[in-house]
């Protein structure tokens, strides 16, 4: 998972897993993800083991859980405990808000006395190096059913538990996905009869249309500049495979070099170059520069995550039809299909072993990865959870959310994420990097080698502990 293009600490999807990197393999599949397991009763449980009762959960139980009250709020957990005592009569689902996990929890933690349920997300969640130990492996859930009857295992989207697993341990479960894409008007498109570019090349026509209409390709602010180096790497990722994420993940030497990277930074040069970015980005706030292009439509394409459509749903032009695309690959010959994405999922769901109602926790983090919890969050959120299927054909009238789960069933396998900007907190160095380029004032040769010193950097300092991701 991945949050290196986030420009401020508010955004809420994934920060609770910097703590320890993960190895997220392209196409991962989900049972080498696992790691085993089976439903069996938990500590604290008591109950009757049954399918409407996995992990022997006693009757008439008090579950305690504590959730992130961050940009999702904590009402659709609330749902999921509603759903469990419904299920479960004489049960009691208790959902407490938290802003600051770790300064909370902790003492919990120590005293041994934490909840059964914690949603360890925010900008002050509990480093995973610190209660890794202390923490149920969950592929357990993962191996139950749900409440559909279906296998939990087989209703979630591929390679999602990967960034919860932790030295073969599934320890936490991230329960939202963050789609990664490049969003377009759809009716803006429509309406000249342009496509999405699949190519670098053909982004670079693009570029020529939309200047023949009096706008520019691409916008960006200064705080969002390496919006664009997300797109970059995801594009490299598609065009030379493992081999790029894997060298980048590892800090190598060369890391930046690679010809994967060299093509996708060369197309982006020579749309800078061609006038194609909106000039003033460096100086410009990226709420702004969002807007110039939800808004004013000055610009066509915008890289961004999925939390681009709830962001500027204040700024968005009546009829936009936001949308998103894959990112282009280099040449029509790359290793992964066009359709390959970057995708993270995070909100990363723990259970502390020292929970007084184990069983219980596991329980309600089973209600929510049911059809009806998943579909309720996706409703009201309009984000898609790793929950598949969940998301109706009209996506509940978000156009962002239909393509997200377009963009998701046509990746299929080729799915992928990568932690190493977060994990060495590169992001600050690399703004400064990305806004010299997209202002065309450094070439492909000086981006590549002040990115490369950023990393060498970082692997040149024994202080930091490096992980190494294979």
């Amino acid at each position: 998972m991945s949050i290196q293009n986030k420009p401020l600490e508010r955004r809420g999807f994934l920060r609770g897993v910097l703590a320890t990197a993960v190895l997220v393999p392209v196409g991962g599949a989900l049972a080498s993800c696992a790691g085993g397991g089976s439903a069996t009763p938990s500590a604290a449980a008591g109950g009757t083991v049954s399918d409407a009762n996995p992990f022997g959960m006693a009757d008439s139980s008090t579950i305690d859980a504590v959730i992130f009250k961050g940009g999702y709020g904590i009402d659709y957990v609330e749902y999921a405990g509603k759903l469990l005592e419904k299920n479960h009569s004489g049960t009691t689902a208790k959902i407490a808000p938290s802003t600051d996990i770790a300064q909370e929890l902790q003492p919990r933690f120590v005293g041994g006395n934490p909840p059964d349920l914690i949603d360890n997300s925010g900008a002050k969640a509990i480093g995973f190096s610190t209660i890794l130990d202390q923490l149920e492996d969950l592929s357990s859930v993962v191996a139950a059913k749900n409440l559909e009857g279906t296998s939990i295992k087989d209703s979630l989207y591929a390679g999602v538990l990967a960034p919860g697993t932790f030295d073969g341990k599934l320890a936490a479960l991230n329960y939202v996905l963050t789609v990664y894409a490049m969003w377009h008007s759809a009716s803006l498109f429509e309406e000249n009869g342009w496509t999405v570019p699949k190519t670098w090349d053909e982004a670079y026509e693009l570029g020529v249309k939309a200047k023949e209409k009096g706008k520019y390709l691409f916008v960006w602010g200064m705080e969002a500049a390496t919006y664009y180096q997300e797109m970059a790497i995801a594009s490299a990722i598609k065009e030379g495979g493992d081999d790029v994420r894997l060298g980048l993940e590892n800090l190598k030497a060369d890391a930046w070099s690679h010809p994967a990277l060299q093509s996708v930074f060369a197309g982006i040069k020579k749309i800078v170059d061609a006038g194609f970015f909106k000039p003033g980005g460096s100086g410009t706030k990226f709420t702004a520069a969002q807007a110039q292009w939800s808004n004013n439509q000055d610009a066509l394409l915008y890289p961004s995550g999925s939390w681009i459509e709830n962001e500027m749903k204040d700024q968005t032009k009546a009829g936009f039809k936001m949308t998103g695309a894959p990112v282009p690959t280099a040449t029509t010959g790359s290793k992964l299909p066009f359709e390959g994405l970057h995708s993270a999922s995070g909100e990363p769901f723990i259970i502390p072993s020292g929970g007084k109602n184990v069983a219980g926790g596991k329980e309600l983090l089973r209600t929510m990865l049911s059809k009806d919890a998943a579909t309720n969050f996706a409703k009201t959120k309009l984000a898609p959870t790793i929950v598949k299927g969940t998301v109706p054909a009209d996506g509940f009238g978000s156009t962002a959310l239909v393509s997200q789960t377009k963009l998701l069933d046509g990746a299929g396998s080729n799915i992928f994420t990568w932690n190493f900007i977060d994990l060495y907190g590169m992001n600050k160095d690399q703004l400064v990097v990305w806004n010299t380029f997209l202002d065309g004032k450094s070439d492909v040769a000086t981006l590549t080698g002040d990115l490369q010193k950023i990393t060498d950097k970082v692997r040149n300092d024994s202080s930091v502990k490096k992980i190494e991701v294979k």
